[in-house]
C-alpha cells in the first residue's frame, strides 16, 4: 500500500465530484435460503449500476480481522487504521457536537438493563427512544456534576447511546472498557491498564456507581456501560492530505464524529434516509467529496433481523437514480465492514465494493452482491485504505508519480 505522504504529494485540486455511499455493515453471508441480504433484496438500480461499474471486495484492516466502525471508516477515508487508533469516545463526543480540549477524556455509553444481581439482561435497554434518553441524561447531569475536581458532562445520543466527558487535569485514557460486552454477564467496572491511569479509573468507577443509584427506578435503563475511553488524537485533515473539500451526511453521532475528526463539514440534521439524500442534493454545489452514511443496515444486522436489513437496502436502492442524476464523476457504494444477520455483529468478511466512473474498465459483474463482486469483480480483493486513491484517480485528482 502506498503511504499517505505519497498520496498527499500526488493529489491535486479539481472541480470533479466524488460521492461515497457507505451502507454500514452491508456485507453478509448466506443464511436465508442460501442467500445473503444483497442477493435477497430487490435492488434493480444497484444491479444496473454494477453492470456499468468496476466491482470488488475490500478488507478494512486485514484478512480475518473483525474491525470496529472507527478503524473501518478511517481506512475508507484513506487513513491507516493501524497508525491512527482512535477511541470510540472521541468519535461519539465530536458527533454530538462536543468541542474536546486536550485535557478531556471522552467515552461512549450505553444505557442497559440489569437484574437485581447486576447481571446485564439487555445491553441496549430495548433501544429506548431518543426522547427518553434525553430525559435520563438530564436526570443524571442534574445529580452528577463533579467527582472530586473532575467535571462531568453527560450528552445524549441516539436511542440507548450517550457520551460522558470527564474534564480535568491528568486524566488518562489507558482504561479497560466498563462493559462485559455480552448479555448474561455481570456489570463491569473499568480497570487501569497502566499504573498512571489508576486515579482516572477510580473517578470513572465512582461515576458508574453514582449513575446506577440515580437510575435504580429507571427500567429498562437502570445501568450504564462505558467503553472507548479516549482523548483527542489530532489527525491531518482530508483537505491537507487529499486537497478535498469534504462533507458528511449521517444520522448517528459517531459517524458525524468520524467525519469531523478528518475535517469534513457536517451537513443538515438528517433523521431518515430520505432526509440524507435531500441534504446531498441541496448541498451538491458546495463540496467535491460527499460521505453519505446509512446506519440501519448495521443496526438490523446486529439485531439478527435479516428481513429488516433487506428492507433498508431496498429503500436505499430507490434513491440511487437521484445520485446518478447529480452526475458525480465518481460514485462508490460499499460498507465499512460486514454485519451478517446470522452472526448478530461485525465480522471479518470482506465488503462488496462498486466504483462508477467514466474512466473505469467495466467488468463482468451484473449484480451488486458479495458473490458477483468476488468472482466477476475486476477490482479484485484489496484493502479499504486503497479506496481513496482509486476514487481520486478516477476523479482525475491525482497527478503522475515520478518522471
Amino acid at each position: 500500500m502506498v503511504n499517505e505522504e505519497i498520496i498527499k504529494s500526488l493529489s491535486i485540486k479539481t472541480d470533479s465530484k466524488i460521492v461515497l455511499l457507505v451502507s454500514d455493515g452491508i456485507g453478509d453471508i448466506p443464511s436465508k435460503q442460501g442467500k445473503t441480504v444483497l442477493e435477497t433484496a430487490n435492488i434493480p438500480n444497484m444491479d444496473i449500476l454494477a453492470s456499468k461499474s468496476a466491482c470488488g471486495l475490500t478488507d478494512p484492516i486485514s484478512r480475518g480481522i473483525t474491525p470496529g466502525s472507527g478503524p473501518a471508516h478511517l481506512s475508507l477515508f484513506g487513513y491507516n487504521p493501524i497508525k491512527y487508533q482512535i477511541g470510540r469516545g472521541v468519535l461519539e463526543a465530536l458527533g454530538v457536537g462536543v468541542e474536546l480540549s486536550a485535557d478531556d477524556l471522552a467515552c461512549r455509553g450505553n444505557f442497559a438493563t440489569m437484574d437485581e444481581f447486576e447481571i446485564i439482561t439487555d445491553r441496549r435497554a430495548g433501544r429506548i427512544p431518543t426522547e427518553l434518553n434525553e430525559k435520563i441524561c438530564q436526570k443524571l447531569q442534574n445529580q452528577i456534576k463533579k467527582i472530586g475536581n473532575i467535571e462531568i458532562f453527560i450528552i445524549p445520543g441516539k436511542e440507548h447511546r450517550f457520551v460522558v466527558v470527564f474534564r480535568g487535569k491528568n486524566l488518562r485514557e489507558e482504561l479497560s472498557d466498563a462493559d462485559p460486552q455480552l448479555v448474561g454477564k455481570k456489570l463491569k467496572y473499568t480497570d487501569s491498564l497502566i499504573s498512571e491511569a489508576e486515579a482516572t479509573a477510580k473517578i470513572v468507577n465512582e461515576f458508574i456507581k453514582q449513575a446506577i443509584k440515580v437510575l435504580k427506578d429507571s427500567l429498562p435503563a437502570n445501568a450504564v456501560l462505558l467503553r472507548g475511553f479516549a482523548k483527542h488524537p489530532g489527525l491531518p485533515t482530508m483537505k491537507e492530505l487529499f486537497k478535498l473539500s469534504p462533507a458528511a451526511i449521517a444520522t448517528y453521532p459517531m459517524y458525524k464524529g468520524l467525519a469531523k475528526l478528518v475535517g469534513m463539514d457536517i451537513l443538515g440534521k438528517a433523521e431518515t434516509i430520505e432526509d440524507e439524500f435531500k441534504i446531498l442534493k441541496e448541498n451538491y454545489a458546495k463540496y467535491d467529496f460527499f460521505y453519505v452514511h446509512i446506519k440501519k443496515t448495521d443496526s438490523y444486522g446486529e439485531d439478527g433481523n435479516f428481513e429488516k436489513k433487506v428492507q433498508v437496502i431496498e429503500e436505499v436502492d430507490r434513491f440511487i437514480p437521484d445520485i446518478i442524476n447529480l452526475k458525480p464523476d465518481v460514485f462508490v457504494i460499499t460498507g465499512d465492514h460486514s454485519t451478517p444477520a446470522i452472526l448478530k455483529g461485525h465480522s471479518w468478511h470482506p465488503n462488496p465494493f462498486l466504483l462508477y466512473s467514466k474512466y473505469i474498465r467495466v467488468d463482468e459483474a451484473k449484480q451488486f452482491s458479495e458473490k458477483k463482486c468476488t468472482f466477476q469483480g475486476g477490482l479484485g480483493r484489496f484493502f479499504s485504505l486503497e479506496a481513496i486513491p482509486l476514487m481520486l484517480a478516477n476523479a482525475l485528482k491525482m497527478k503522475k508519480y515520478g518522471a
